[in-house]
């Protein structure tokens, strides 16, 4: 467990610094472009080709790829190994090559018959530019999987730092230049994220040629590995990334119905990914190959003790920041983004939003893992049924939510929370049952107990933290910065300490071994 959380720990650390320069990212939009119609029409067309990192990057095609990258490795050498990865790599970049010139084609001429709508138009015309961000992120996703299944973590995590840096300057630097109104300066934001999706997929090559690795075109019409990793893939895209698919295609519709809403979820979602983003996908990162290998030699007990801790440290992480994002949406919304383009009515939307998604945090963080989990066990079509299922709960929820948010004047961005909050619900029932059946047992009952003890602690940690942030308003308000940080941070740490000390006092494991670990570097860095 100790190597588990140092590992994840190492690949949580820089993408800490990701999520983090990823939220500044988001600030700096956020003062720039507000929750305008034009922001909705950016952060749409961005989420498609970007939709391929959440599949390719952080799902499906690692999750395909790396087991058989691992296997290639013990039982045929490394020159196979290498042999393998490249005829992917082929693969990878004919396909993606084709689907993005196809996208730009049928993009061009559906502009070319004119729309109407000015809204889609800007849309379809930033989607068009951005496009090859598609291949660019899907050559990223590969080069950081081989860097993974060799034992880096740290330094590949690193690539969506520089993609952060990119984007912002594209901000600062390019969208002045583009024109005078907010409709032509948005393009700079187009041309700064192909231009990120470069940098990323190429800063992880000079890592993967000190262990060897150089790239040279091996055909993949009809070689064995790429069908393998293409058979466990595509049925993995959905069974890994069900969330993200939902949040697509809900904001489609949500766009027709109402363009703000789109931006003003999308923040939401930013906020979201923080948390999520530095634990839940950095340790299914780590658990993939580790349960991988657990499962390959037969090791049913060790793979369930494996997940079982993986889940309890998932949990310990992820409730505090729920219940923190839930008591403190409107000053954490307030502080981040409120500036500029972004006014106090879009904090109370964005602050709504957050509210009714936060409390899934922790079961879209669990989805992951548990996909992994039948991945390692080589079980694809398993999460797939599910997450289909799921993500038809999902549209038939957010259509009735939006809708009737939308009727009362609530917002729409709230119905779209709460869908997303239910099904991700749903998805971990379904896989945790269908999980529990595939391997006779999954001995949960020592991380049942944790969670609810976890449960305990966050919800009066989680209430704290609103009376706290209700007597600072009060008393001290919000008018200077200073008093915008201390309304977010004075009562957050006043909940975080009283959910780590409970944690510690009900004896949960992921605490003391957190605890432990943190005093062990502590005494060794005086």
């Amino acid at each position: 467990m100790s190597q588990m959380l140092k590992s994840s720990g190492a690949m949580a650390a820089a993408t800490l610094t990701s999520r983090v320069l990823g939220m500044v990212r988001e600030m700096v939009y956020a003062a720039f472009m507000g929750n305008t119609w034009v922001a909705s029409a950016f952060t749409l067309a961005f989420q498609i080709p970007n939709l391929f990192r959440r599949l390719l990057g952080e799902g499906a095609l690692t999750a395909a790829f790396i087991p058989i990258f691992k296997h290639k490795e013990v039982k045929e050498g490394q020159a196979e190994m290498w042999r393998s990865a490249n005829a992917v790599i082929s693969g990878l970049v004919a396909a993606a090559g084709v689907v993005t010139i196809l996208a730009v084609v049928s993009i061009s001429i559906t502009l070319a018959f004119g729309i109407s709508n000015e809204e889609t138009r800007l849309m379809l015309k930033l989607l068009r530019l951005m496009f090859p961000y598609m291949l660019l992120v899907c050559l990223a996703a590969v080069f950081i999987g081989m860097a993974n299944a060799r034992g880096h973590f740290f330094v590949p995590a690193l690539g969506s730092v520089l993609l952060n840096v990119v984007m912002i300057a594209s901000v600062l630097f390019l969208a002045p230049h583009m024109g005078r109104t907010l409709e032509e300066k948005i393009f700079g934001l187009a041309i700064g994220v192909v231009l990120a999706g470069i940098v990323q997929a190429f800063f992880q090559l000079p890592s993967l040629s000190r262990e060897g690795y150089r790239y040279e075109w091996v055909s993949p019409w009809r070689d064995p590995t790429v069908r393998e990793v293409v058979r466990k893939m595509l049925p993995g895209s959905i069974g890994v990334a069900a969330f993200q698919i939902n949040v697509l295609v809900t904001q489609c519709f949500s766009f027709w119905f109402d363009p703000t809403i789109v931006s003003t979820f999308n923040y939401s979602v930013r906020l979201m990914e923080l948390p999520q983003g530095m634990f839940g996908i950095s340790l299914a990162t780590y658990l993939l190959p580790t349960l991988s290998g657990l499962a390959a030699e037969k090791k049913h007990p060790e793979f369930r003790d494996t997940l079982r801790q993986g889940l309890s440290h998932l949990a310990f992480a992820n409730l505090i920041a729920a219940a923190i994002a839930v008591a403190l949406a409107e000053p954490i919304v307030r502080l981040l983004f409120e500036r500029g383009m972004f006014g106090p009515s879009a904090t109370q939307r964005v602050a709504l939003a957050l509210v009714c998604l936060a409390p899934g945090l922790l079961m879209f963080s669990m989805n992951n893992i548990l996909a992994r989990a039948f991945f390692a066990l080589s079980d694809i079509k398993t999460p797939m049924k599910i997450s289909i299922f799921c993500l038809a709960l999902n549209l038939i929820l957010a259509f009735f939510f939006v809708k009737h948010f939308q009727q009362a004047r609530i917002g729409g961005e709230a119905g779209l929370g709460i869908a997303n909050t239910l099904s991700a619900t749903c998805n971990l029932l379904l896989l945790a049952y269908a999980l529990r059946r595939k391997l006779t047992r999954l001995d949960l009952g020592d991380f049942k107990r944790t969670l609810f003890a976890l449960l305990a602690a966050a919800l009066l940690a989680g209430t704290v933290a609103a009376v706290a942030s209700s007597l600072w308003g009060r008393h001290l308000g919000h008018t200077t910065l200073a008093l915008k940080l201390g309304a977010v941070f004075v009562p957050g740490t006043i909940a975080g300490v009283i959910y780590w000390l409970l944690a510690l006092f009900l004896k949960v494991p992921a605490a003391r071994e957190i605890t432990d670990l943190l005093l062990q570097k502590f005494r060794h860095h005086p």
